[in-house]
Order: structure tokens, then C-alpha cells, then sequence
């Protein structure tokens, strides 16, 4: 039953996908279950549960200075792009903050509302300040392009039969907090694959452009990404994978860099 359950998820999910909204920059079309607003105040409250567990770096950290310099960097330019694009909708009602926290994990994120963390384990990877644009770059852009809220949709579809988020929160509030959790890479998931594949792939688009605009060279993007796959470690085919292989991301964003230093502003 519950393997029912879910290809009747999946089924239902991949049809409203069809029609509704446009993802910036790739174009392709979305519509979400989930009211973007209410996950803009969710992540209000587990951000903030989130630094109280994980105290972030203070401001006389030279980690932290740089992690919230290039954050504001890349803010300004998510802020001119949707402005020019008639686009400010979509990042209405975020309060952006960007902290640091010292775990050697080698990850980062961004909940709606531009809550971004940057783990210290990440900074040794990145190595200079353009390719930690990149990646900000990357985790903002899933914000931007609402991919938690497409995950989170689905998933309610699938695990809680499509209720609305507040009955959901009544009803069952840790099974809904983990969904949370797990649509924003806060905590690891397998699911859903070719269609989190497809948001990796716009997320590297969308933070290309993102990290151009606020003066960083997109370039750097492949040499940082061959030092991520040079990280080593046993990795699922491409097919079991929620994330592009190496080779296929790197190749990708090779073929999207002369579109994206159109927007290059050296600064």
C-alpha cells in the first residue's frame, strides 16, 4: 500500500508540473502546493532553532567576514536580477542573514527567505572567496527558485495525502518539520531522483549568473567543482544519484559559462 501511495504521489506531483510558474534564467515550468509565504515564516523560526544549536561564528571571525561579505554580494545581485526581470514577488519578505558555523562537514544551504549557513568544512574546498560565490551562489538560487517548496509539496503529497501546511503543523508537527528539514538539505534524502537531478542543474545555472552578477568570475566554478569531485569516496551511479555525477555537472556548466559572463560585472 504505502508503495502505491507513492507512485500515485509521484504521478499526481509530475502533473502539476506542467503548468504554473516559470523557474528564473532555465525557464521551466512550476507549480507548488505549498504557499511560498508560510515557508518564509517556517524557516523564521527554524533557522533561529537551527543557530541555537549550531552557534554560528562571531563577526571577528575572518571566516565569518567573508562568508556574510560575498552573501551580501550575492543578495544585491538576486535583488537587481528579479528587479529587472519584474520578478520582485518572488523573494518578497525575506530577511536575508548569512552565518557560519564551525562543523568540518562540507556543505552549505539556504531556507526561504535567504537564511543561508556555510559550514567551516566547506571553506577549505572552496579555497579563495570567488568559488565560495559559487556555491552561495547555488544554495541561494534554490531558494529563489523554490525548489524546497516543489520538494516539500511533493512530499506532503506523498507522506501526508496533500494536506495544507498549517493542518499539517497541527497534526503532525515533527513529521512536518523533517520534511522541512529535508526539502532544504538540512538533513540528507533520497527521493524523487530525476527530479532533484533537474533542480541541481538549475540551482548551478541560476548561481552562475547570481555569482557573475555580483563580480565574481563564473569561471572558477569548474576547477571548484573538480576539487569537489577529487573530495573521493564511494559515489551511487548517476542514475541513483539526486545530484548530476561530476562529470555530467562539470561539462554542463562548461556549455552554460558564455552564457553566464554575459552578466559578469568585475568588481
Amino acid at each position: 500500500m504505502k508503495i502505491k501511495n507513492y507512485i500515485i504521489g509521484l504521478v499526481l506531483a509530475a502533473s502539476i508540473t506542467s503548468c504554473g510558474e516559470k523557474v528564473p534564467i532555465t525557464g521551466r515550468k512550476q507549480v507548488s502546493l505549498v504557499e511560498e509565504s508560510e515557508l518564509v515564516n517556517m524557516s523564521l523560526t527554524e533557522y533561529q532553532k537551527f543557530l541555537s544549536e549550531h552557534p554560528p561564528l562571531p563577526m571577528s571571525d575572518p571566516r565569518q567576514q567573508m562568508v556574510k561579505r560575498v552573501g551580501e554580494r550575492i543578495q544585491q545581485a538576486v535583488t537587481d536580477f528579479m528587479g529587472d526581470k519584474g520578478m520582485k514577488d518572488r523573494i518578497k519578505g525575506y530577511q536575508w542573514e548569512f552565518n557560519t558555523v564551525d562543523d568540518p562537514t562540507v556543505n552549505a544551504w539556504c531556507m526561504p527567505g535567504g537564511k543561508v549557513v556555510v559550514y567551516a568544512g566547506l571553506l577549505p574546498v572552496t579555497q579563495d572567496e570567488a568559488s565560495l560565490a559559487i556555491v552561495m551562489g547555488h544554495e541561494v538560487a534554490h531558494a529563489i527558485a523554490r525548489h524546497g517548496n516543489e520538494r516539500m509539496s511533493q512530499a506532503m503529497l506523498v507522506q501526508l495525502g496533500g494536506v495544507a501546511l498549517s493542518v499539517a503543523l497541527s497534526q503532525k508537527p515533527e513529521a512536518t518539520q523533517n520534511l522541512f528539514l529535508q526539502s532544504y538539505g538540512i538533513t540528507s534524502q533520497l527521493g524523487m531522483l530525476k527530479y532533484s537531478r533537474t533542480q541541481e542543474s538549475e540551482a548551478d545555472k541560476m548561481g552562475l549568473v547570481f555569482a557573475a552578477m555580483a563580480g565574481y568570475d563564473p569561471n572558477v566554478a569548474v576547477s571548484f567543482w573538480q576539487r569537489m569531485a577529487a573530495q573521493g569516496g564511494e559515489k551511487p551511479i548517476e542514475l541513483l544519484s539526486t545530484h548530476p555525477s561530476d562529470e555530467t555537472r562539470i561539462a554542463d556548466i562548461k556549455a552554460f559559462l558564455p552564457e553566464a559572463m554575459k552578466y559578469y560585472k568585475k568588481k
